[in-house]
């Protein structure tokens, strides 16, 4: 089983980043939209609210919008197509999780770079029939 591992850990009015990690070793950063606290109770604003914590299945499947397989994460409630792929700001973000291998003030950088690199492990990992899972903390 790989375990993806995410430790939000910086927020502001604009977006929220944190660090991921596959199996305990460090992965890269990603960026998402604004941490509204859902499982607090919070408002969900479409495309603009970062999904709630909790541990969620990955898979891999074909995503229309990009034309291409990406990592979709299931049974997020009151969301729907949330996937992992490059980006930079949170405008680009529309609900889902950009991974950068650097990141700023309500960015990440090496979005390519950084996503190649976790849809290599992730894609393996399912080739190989292993579950995969991402924790969101």
């Amino acid at each position: 089983m790989m375990q993806l591992l995410l430790k939000r850990d910086f927020f502001t009015t604009e977006s929220t980043t944190g660090v991921l990690s596959i199996d305990g070793v460090f992965q890269c950063f990603v960026l998402e939209d604004v941490d509204r606290k859902l499982e607090a109770g919070g408002a969900k604003i479409y495309g603009q609210t970062a999904i709630p914590r909790g541990i969620y299945p990955l898979t891999v499947t074909y995503s229309p919008r990009f034309k291409k397989p990406l990592p979709l994460l299931s049974g997020v409630k009151g969301f729907d197509g949330i996937r992992i792929h490059c980006g930079n700001s949170a405008a680009d973000t529309e609900g889902c999780l950009l991974v950068g291998n650097a990141r700023w003030l309500n960015k990440v950088g090496g979005s390519r770079i950084a996503y190649d690199a976790i849809f290599t492990k992730i894609k393996a990992a399912l080739d190989r029939k292993e579950a995969v899972t991402l924790e969101i903390k």
